[in-house]
C-alpha cells in the first residue's frame, strides 16, 4: 500500500471533506425509543424537511420506514423543551394505534397507520387561543378505556408564565377534538410542574413526579402516589418520596409492586426500591435498624417509608429532567433491571437488584441516551461512541447479545479525519477539579510547521445544568479537520459528577463557569498545547451566556461565537422567558428580591462596555426561551465602541437550530470569524462582514 505523503501547512489551512452541508445533513440523533408489538419505533431529525421530527418504526423484517409523510413533525413543546411525543399500543391483527403531538399546532392526533385504505391522522384535542394554547407530552395508551392520559399544559393568559399543568384523559373517539370539557383532568393543578403517570402492574395505582418553582426538577421532586378508580379516576394522592433537597429523576413501577426510583438522596443519582407495604395509605413502614448507606444520605422522604437502596455507587444512574419521558432505568420480565451509570458518559448495564451486581453490555458504545425502552428481555436505546453517531442498540438479556437496529452509522467521510479526543481534569481556582474533553487538530494528510501552536476554541454546553457528551460530532471535526482544536469544558454545575459538583454552581453563575472555562483556556496554552494568541470561545443557550459573559470578565479570548444566549438576568427575572426556567436564576444567581444589583453586574448586557473582542451573535427570531429582544438591546449596548462583529437572524427557527440551510450559515459564519480573527488562510467559506457599529437587524443577515 504506498504512504499517503504528509503536507505541512499552518493550523487552520487544512482541507477537509468535512464541509458545513454534511455536518447538517447530520446533525441530530434518535429520540424517543419505545416498543410497539415486536417493533421499535422512535423520532429521528429531518434537517433536509425543514427540521421536522419523523416518526421512524422498524419492522419485524428489518425495515425502517416513516410513520407519517411530511409535513407531520412529531414534536412537543410542553416546558418549552418538549417531552415524549408519541404513544403506540398493537391491537387486534397486529394493526398499531398511535397518538402522537404535532409541533406545528400541539394537538394530539390518532392514527392507525396499518389500516385499510389508511386514512389521515385525526386530531383528538383542541385548539385554545389563549396564550401559547395547549400542550401535551408523555402519553399513555389506554385502549380498553377509550382514552389517552398524558401531561395537559394549559395557558391561561398571555404571559408565559399563565400556565397551569395536570395529567388530564383524552378520549380516541375524538369526542374532545372541539371541546376541552372531554378532557377529563385526574389531578387538581396543585404542584407547577408534572411528568406522565406510571401505572402498576395491577393497574390499581398511579405515579408521577411534581416539583414547584423556584426548585427545578434537579434540585428538588416528589413522588406522588394515587388508587385508581374502576372509573379511571385518581384518588388519595399523596408524596410517598422527595423532598426540597432531594431530586427524584424517574420512577417505575417493578413487577412485584414495588415502585423504582433513581434518587440523588446520597448525593448521587442511585436506584432505589420502595417496597409495597410502605405504599399503602395510612400504613407506616415497619422500625428496622438505620444502615450506613442511609445515614450518610442523611435525607428523608417527604411522607413515605425510607427507600432500600439498590445498587450504592458514587455515579449517576439518572440525570437532569429536562424533558418530560426520559428514561435512564428500565424493569425487565424476570425482575432485572436495565440501567445507564457512570462518571460523566453513562453507559448500559443489567442489574440484579436482589444481589446489587451490575454487568455492563459489551460493545463500542460508550455513551447512551436517557431512551431506554423494553420488550420482555429485550433492551433498546440509542447510543454512540467517539468514533461513531447515534445508532438505535438492542440487548437480547438472555443471550448477552447487542447489535444495532436502526439508524446505523454510516462513515459519511474517511474515518481518518474524525477527531480523536482525550478525556482530561484540569485543576481550577481553589484546587478544584474540572472535568474536560480534548479534540486536538488532526488531519490525515497534514502536518503544521514544527514550533506552530493551533488555535482552540473552548466549547461551553447548554443548561447550564447538563454535559458535553463524549460522542463523534461533524461539527467538531468540522474545526480540528481544519486545524483548530475544540475543548469542551464540563464546568462547575455539569451533570454526571454527583450533586456536590453540580451545586458548584448555585448562585455563582457567571463565576464559576466563567473561571472553569478560562481555566482550561490558560492551562492548554501554559501547556504548549494551544496558541495563546489564538483562543476562542463558543456556546449556545447557557453556553450563550458562559461564551459572552467570558468576554465581559477577560481578555482571554480572541472572539467569541455566541448562539441563541441569555444576556440579561434581569428581565429574565421580570418574566422575559417560559415558565420553565422562569425562576431557574433563583438557584444560579440568587433570589432577585435580595441580590438585584447581581443579577445586573453579572449581565453580559450591563457590562457591555467590557467587550473588546469581535464576536458573532447568531438567533433565531422565533426563540421563546432566549428571545430575540435581548440580542437587540445587548447590540445597542455595544453600539459605537468599534468592537468587530456580526449578527445573523434566522426565520422560523426557535431555541437550537434545525434547519439545514440555517446550520450551514451558521458553522460557515462562525469559522469565517476565525479566519479574519487568527489570521487564517483559506477561501473554502463565505466572508462573514464584521461591521463595527451594531445596529440590530431583524430581516435576517449580518447588522
Amino acid at each position: 500500500m504506498q504512504q499517503q505523503t504528509v503536507v505541512t501547512a499552518p493550523y487552520g489551512a487544512w482541507p477537509s471533506p468535512v464541509d458545513a452541508a454534511l455536518v447538517a445533513s447530520h446533525d441530530g440523533h434518535p429520540e424517543y425509543v419505545g416498543t410497539v408489538g415486536e417493533e421499535v419505533w422512535w423520532t429521528a431529525p429531518r434537517p433536509g424537511e425543514g427540521g421536522r421530527r419523523a416518526l421512524i418504526r422498524r419492522r419485524t423484517d428489518g425495515a425502517e420506514v416513516p410513520v407519517l409523510a411530511p409535513p407531520w413533525n412529531v414534536r412537543s413543546k410542553v416546558m418549552g423543551y418538549g417531552g415524549m411525543p408519541w404513544a403506540a399500543v398493537d391491537r387486534v391483527r397486529s394493526v398499531p394505534l398511535v397518538v402522537f403531538v404535532h409541533f406545528a399546532d400541539q394537538r394530539l392526533y390518532i392514527h392507525e397507520p396499518d389500516a385499510p385504505g389508511g386514512g389521515a391522522p385525526r386530531p383528538l384535542t383542541p385548539l385554545s387561543a389563549v396564550g401559547e394554547g395547549l400542550r401535551w407530552a408523555d402519553p399513555v395508551l389506554h385502549p380498553e378505556r377509550g382514552e389517552v392520559w398524558c401531561v395537559l399544559e394549559e395557558f391561561t393568559g398571555p404571559e408565559p408564565t399563565d400556565v397551569r399543568r395536570v395529567i388530564a384523559a383524552v378520549p380516541l373517539d375524538g369526542s374532545a377534538a372541539g371541546d376541552r370539557s372531554a378532557v377529563r383532568e385526574l389531578t387538581d393543578d396543585r404542584h407547577r410542574f408534572v411528568t406522565g403517570p406510571r401505572l402498576s402492574p395491577d393497574g390499581r395505582r398511579a405515579a408521577w413526579i411534581v416539583w414547584d418553582h423556584p426548585r427545578m426538577p434537579w434540585d428538588g421532586t416528589e413522588v406522588m402516589l394515587a388508587d385508581v378508580a374502576e372509573d379511571g379516576s385518581f384518588g388519595g394522592a399523596r408524596a410517598v418520596l422527595g423532598g426540597p433537597e432531594e431530586s427524584v429523576a424517574q420512577i417505575e413501577w417493578a413487577e412485584d409492586g414495588a415502585l423504582l426510583v433513581a434518587t440523588d438522596r446520597t448525593g448521587w443519582w442511585n436506584l432505589h426500591r420502595l417496597e409495597p407495604h410502605v405504599l399503602e395509605p395510612h400504613r407506616p413502614e415497619p422500625h428496622r435498624p438505620e444502615t450506613s448507606a442511609e445515614a450518610a444520605g442523611g435525607r428523608e422522604g417527604a411522607l413515605g417509608g425510607r427507600p432500600v437502596e439498590l445498587c450504592p455507587r458514587e455515579e449517576e444512574f439518572a440525570g437532569p429532567l429536562w424533558k418530560l419521558g426520559h428514561r435512564w432505568f428500565a424493569p425487565l420480565a424476570g425482575g432485572l433491571i436495565a440501567v445507564l451509570h457512570g462518571r460523566g458518559a453513562p453507559v448500559l448495564g443489567v442489574l440484579d437488584p436482589r444481589t446489587g451486581e451490575l454487568a455492563d453490555v459489551p460493545g463500542p458504545w460508550t455513551e447512551w441516551e436517557p431512551a431506554l425502552a423494553v420488550n420482555g428481555t429485550r433492551v433498546v436505546g440509542v447510543a454512540a461512541s467517539p468514533y461513531s453517531g447515534h445508532e438505535v442498540v438492542e440487548l437480547d438479556v438472555c443471550t448477552g447479545r447487542s447489535r444495532v437496529i436502526g439508524s446505523a452509522h454510516a462513515d459519511a467521510v474517511d474515518p481518518a479525519y474524525y477527531p480523536r479526543p482525550l478525556a482530561r481534569t484540569f485543576t481550577g481556582p481553589d484546587g478544584r477539579e474540572i472535568h474536560a474533553q480534548l479534540y486536538p487538530p488532526h488531519h490525515p494528510g497534514h502536518t503544521a510547521p514544527d514550533g506552530e501552536l493551533p488555535p482552540y476554541v473552548i466549547w461551553a454546553h447548554g443548561g447550564p445544568t447538563g454535559r458535553a457528551p463524549l460522542v463523534l460530532d461533524l461539527e467538531i471535526a468540522y474545526f480540528t479537520s481544519r486545524g483548530i482544536g475544540v475543548a469542551e469544558v464540563n464546568y462547575g454545575g455539569s451533570t454526571g459528577y454527583g450533586r456536590a459538583y453540580r451545586e458548584r454552581l448555585r448562585e455563582r453563575w457567571g463565576v464559576v463557569d466563567v473561571e472553569d472555562c478560562a481555566a482550561v483556556a490558560g492551562a492548554l496554552a501554559d501547556e504548549g498545547i494551544a496558541d495563546r494568541a489564538r483562543l476562542a470561545i463558543r456556546g449556545g443557550s447557557a453556553g450563550g451566556w458562559t461564551a459572552a459573559a467570558s468576554l465581559t470578565a477577560t481578555d482571554l479570548y480572541a472572539c467569541a461565537t455566541v448562539s441563541y444566549p441569555i444576556l440579561d438576568l434581569v428581565s429574565w427575572a421580570a418574566g422575559g422567558t417560559h415558565d420553565f426556567e422562569s425562576r431557574y436564576t433563583e438557584s444560579l444567581v440568587g433570589p432577585f428580591a435580595e441580590v438585584a444589583d447581581r443579577y445586573r453586574e453579572r449581565s453580559p448586557l450591563h457590562r457591555a462596555d467590557r467587550v473588546g473582542s469581535p464576536f458573532v451573535l447568531l438567533q433565531g427570531l422565533d426563540d421563546t426561551i432566549c428571545p430575540p429582544e435581548q440580542c437587540e438591546r445587548f447590540l445597542e449596548a455595544v453600539a459605537g465602541r468599534g468592537v468587530p462583529h456580526a449578527y445573523l437572524t434566522f426565520e422560523g427557527e426557535g431555541h437550537g437550530f434545525r434547519r439545514a440551510d440555517t446550520m450551514i450559515r451558521a458553522l460557515e459564519a462562525e469559522l469565517s470569524l476565525y479566519i479574519q480573527t487568527f489570521g487564517l488562510i483559506r477561501s473554502d467559506v463565505p466572508t462573514l462582514e464584521l461591521l463595527k457599529s451594531a445596529v440590530p437587524n431583524s430581516t435576517g443577515g449580518a447588522s
